[in-house]
């Protein structure tokens, strides 16, 4: 199974439709077998469900997530835990031994009609909180 957490700098980056990065965990029996960190390639928004689709992505850790990412998502297969903060590396082992804190309602309310120019997780809030 391959888990990817969206990543910046060791730590859940917190705005799916912006992530530069995600870290992909290959897992076998519980356990990660092999990480890597790729490059999104300024693919943004709902492009960003085929990519990991691409890259054979079945789980995805993330914080803060719009509507229409989440319903691409849906639409590709892929688990969603949305709402995570913190440690990639510790997020995903916390999932494996299912421990992690999620929240399945965490929706990014900075979407605006019109207006995709904010940038969340550097305007003193964290989206979807």
């Amino acid at each position: 199974m391959r888990v990817a957490v969206t990543y910046d700098s060791g730590k859940v980056f917190q705005h799916f439709g912006q992530t530069k990065q995600f870290k992909i965990y290959e897992v076998e029996d519980k356990k990660v077998v092999s990480q890597e960190i790729t490059d999104t390639n300024g693919d943004g928004h709902g492009a960003l469900a085929g990519f990991l689709t691409g890259l054979g992505v079945k789980t995805l850790i993330c914080g803060g997530i719009g509507a229409g990412a989440r319903n691409a998502l849906s639409d590709a297969g892929i688990e969603l835990y949305p709402g995570v903060e913190g440690n990639a590396d510790e997020a995903v082992n916390s999932l494996l031994s299912g421990n992690l804190q999620f929240d399945p309602d965490t929706l990014c309310s900075h979407h605006h009609e019109g207006s995709e120019d904010h940038e969340c997780g550097h305007h003193g809030e964290t989206c979807g909180h």
